[in-house]
């Protein structure tokens, strides 16, 4: 029972694919980068953008919501620059293991996502353990994109594009999210080997 009402509370929170304007999106990231994300509020986010609690109420529920949508929104854009930068690659295949090793390369050293792991880590254990979550659905679609343009090209193995998408993010999110402990081993070498493995794993 306590599991289910975890569940429910968790899904209630999970992004919708709110546009959350630029002002608001700054406010948040200075409040958590400032205080975490439990010491954030709703008021304190407000205040920093510049408009009313009740614009905020209009637009989330509370301030983890938010937190996520803007998450989702920063993962986007740093997929999209990460994209234009691998797009010049002759093979589907290259494109998408080049991408998702700059990600994994990029992700945790972005100010806010290391934020919430070194203060409130917490908010991040169901989508690693119970759920995908919209950040990380965000992800696959990219992912079943370049994976279908790797079977049109003949550079990605034949296999079911969703189970291939979702079994590279598995793949790929503990790198993201213990990317400290690649310290000790070298985190660059490391990547190396992501790399390795996943040309490998997706070549016919």
């Amino acid at each position: 029972m306590a599991s289910q009402r975890h569940k429910s509370s968790s899904e209630a929170r999970q992004p919708v694919g709110r546009e959350i304007p630029d002002g608001i999106a700054s406010a948040v990231r200075d409040s958590v980068l400032a205080v975490g994300v439990r010491r954030t509020t709703l008021t304190d986010v407000a205040r920093r953008a510049g408009v009313s609690r009740m614009t905020l109420y209009r637009l989330v529920p509370d301030v983890e919501t938010l937190l996520l949508d803007v998450l989702t929104r920063d993962l986007g854009e740093l997929l999209t620059e990460i994209e234009a930068g691998v797009a010049r690659r002759r093979s589907a295949r290259s494109r998408l293991v080049a991408l998702t090793v700059e990600a994994a390369r990029r992700l945790p050293d972005e100010p806010l996502f290391q934020r919430v792991l070194d203060v409130d880590p917490e908010l991040l254990l169901p989508y690693l353990t119970d759920r995908i979550g919209s950040t990380q659905r965000l992800a696959l679609a990219r992912v079943r994109r370049v994976i279908a343009e790797g079977h049109v090209d003949r550079s990605i193995r034949h296999a079911n594009p969703d189970l291939m998408a979702t079994s590279l993010l598995l793949t790929v999110m503990p790198w993201i999210v213990s990317a400290r402990l690649l310290d000790d081993v070298g985190r660059e070498a490391a990547l190396d080997e992501l790399e390795r493995g996943l040309d490998g794993w997706l070549r016919p």
